[in-house]
């Protein structure tokens, strides 16, 4: 399970400098059953688009990428 984890932390990784361009992050919080859980930090954690940016951009980019992965899910 811990590939999975990895291959999560990958995805971000290549996600993270448009995050970060905005003034915000997102941490790995935990990947379970294919349920991933991140965090937004900073700016995409007060912003009110942040669930469309955790639904729309980095929920597809997982699917996407990593088979396994069946939903993402908003931690604070």
């Amino acid at each position: 399970m811990d590939n999975m984890f990895d291959q999560v932390e990958e995805v971000l990784d290549k996600l993270r400098p448009y995050l970060q361009r905005d003034g915000g992050d997102v941490q790995l919080v935990d990947v379970e059953d294919g349920i991933v859980k991140l965090r937004l930090m900073g700016a995409c954690g007060s912003c009110p688009s942040s669930t469309i940016t955790l639904k729309a951009g980095i929920e597809r980019a997982l699917l996407e990428e990593i088979p396994g992965v069946k939903e993402v899910q908003q931690v604070f």
